[in-house]
């Protein structure tokens, strides 16, 4: 689906599969199966770990999704970071970045898409990144 080298995948995407939602699990099975190499950040990383009782368990998740762990770089920090200071600017009631900023930043810094149920923040955001969602296949 893209020459990427690598999709990042937003948690919601898991979270679907995991609990095998009614209305989107089937698509975010079929939509995540067609890239070779998508992976997490530690954003989504400590998402997931929310419902878990260990590392090891989201680490087996992970395992079996196919999905591999990559570090934020710094300038995704520093997008993050701008994105945050644009959402206060506008009025945002939130006194710290939204886990959302560390995700986009992170697609934006590195080139890649994102794989992603709810867009609408990334695209005001993180304007630049390819977003793959429903509405966009």
């Amino acid at each position: 689906m893209t020459d990427s080298a690598f999709v990042l995948v937003d948690s919601n995407i898991i979270f679907d599969i995991v609990r095998r939602d009614p209305v989107w699990a089937d698509w975010s099975v079929d939509t995540l199966s067609q890239f070779k190499n998508a992976r997490i950040n530690p954003v989504v990383y400590a998402e997931l770990c929310y419902q878990q009782t260990s590392p090891d368990e989201v680490d087996k998740l992970l395992e079996a999704l196919e999905l591999e762990y990559s570090e934020l770089p710094s300038e995704a920090l520093f997008l993050a970071s701008q994105a945050f200071r644009k959402y206060r600017e506008a009025g945002g009631a939130k006194t710290s970045p939204l886990p959302d900023f560390f995700i986009g930043a992170h697609a934006a810094a590195l080139g890649v898409p994102l794989l992603t149920r709810d867009p609408t923040r990334y695209k005001n955001y993180f304007p630049m990144i390819q977003l793959i969602t429903p509405s966009s296949l």
